[in-house]
């Protein structure tokens, strides 16, 4: 079976959901998964806010390819971990657009190191920018939507949000945190019309996943019921979705985008036809 990359190529992927007149603001979409997802949401008619913090090239080329397909785009760099940064994200966005009506949550970083070594500053790293991150964009977001009767906010998690990832604890513990926050947002701001989700990948091939391993695509290909590897598209249109008018009664929910990777359990019997 082929697990190389090509079976799902996001060019080719057709967008289902109509979000024309949206605007939309992503979190570290200069590349990976928040390219992706600020690309999907272009193609679905919506004019996107391009956040960065350290690489201005890739967010700048993300933009250039938003306004390639007829929408506009704005760069508002930021440290999603300040408020600072994020009142002034939104300011500039709001600046260009007038209102956000979505706001995707995607930025991360992780450190690979076991519990027994890690530093704390490689925890508070990677929970300032994870966890707190989370919680600044969405206060910040759904103060500006309550002011206009409602809005999506879709936050980014993991397969950690289901399993432990060994060499990966504040990640995961970052991770889990937002699962538990989308769905306590979720109640609080529903009564604003705003809903709050979490959508989960699973074994995404992105620039950073394919250092992890020779042969990314056939390492985590064969592991997965669907007998492939995914990419930043079947992220992209789960957070399309759930942007959607089609999903206004779904919040507090978690989406995995795993193609089940994270479903099954350890099980020793693999049968033939399954493989």
């Amino acid at each position: 079976m082929d697990f190389s990359p090509g079976i799902f190529k996001e060019e080719e992927a057709s967008m289902p959901f109509e979000l024309t007149g949206k605007t939309a603001l992503v979190t570290g979409a200069s590349k990976g998964v928040g390219r992706g997802i600020a690309l999907a949401l272009a193609r679905a008619g919506c004019d996107v806010a391009v956040n960065y913090h350290t690489d201005e090239a890739g967010a700048r080329a993300t933009a250039a390819e938003i306004e390639a397909l007829g929408r506009r785009a704005v760069v508002v760099p930021g440290h999603v971990g300040r408020s600072q940064d994020v009142d002034q994200m939104l300011a500039q966005a709001v600046a260009e657009f007038g209102r956000l009506y979505i706001w995707v949550n995607n930025a991360g970083v992780q450190t690979w190191k076991s519990l027994l070594e890690l530093e704390e500053t490689e925890w508070d790293r990677v929970l300032t920018t994870n966890l707190k991150g989370t919680f600044l964009c969405t206060q910040r977001a759904a103060r500006h939507m309550k002011a206009f009767g409602g809005g999506r906010i879709i936050n980014i998690g993991s397969g950690c949000n289901k399993i432990p990832f060994p060499n990966l604890v504040n990640y995961t513990a970052s991770k889990g945190g937002i699962e538990m926050f989308t769905r306590v947002s979720a109640v609080e701001l529903g009564p604003y019309g705003i809903t709050v989700n979490c959508v989960a990948p699973g074994a995404i091939e992105i620039e950073r996943t394919k250092l992890e391993a020779p042969d990314y695509a056939g390492a985590w290909g064969p592991v997965t019921p669907m007998r492939r590897i995914g990419y930043p598209a079947d992220v992209a249109h789960a957070v399309c979705f759930l942007a959607s008018d089609e999903a206004f009664f779904i919040t507090g929910q978690t989406v995995y985008v795993d193609g089940g990777l994270f479903t099954q359990g350890p099980w020793p019997y693999q049968g033939e036809e399954a493989k």
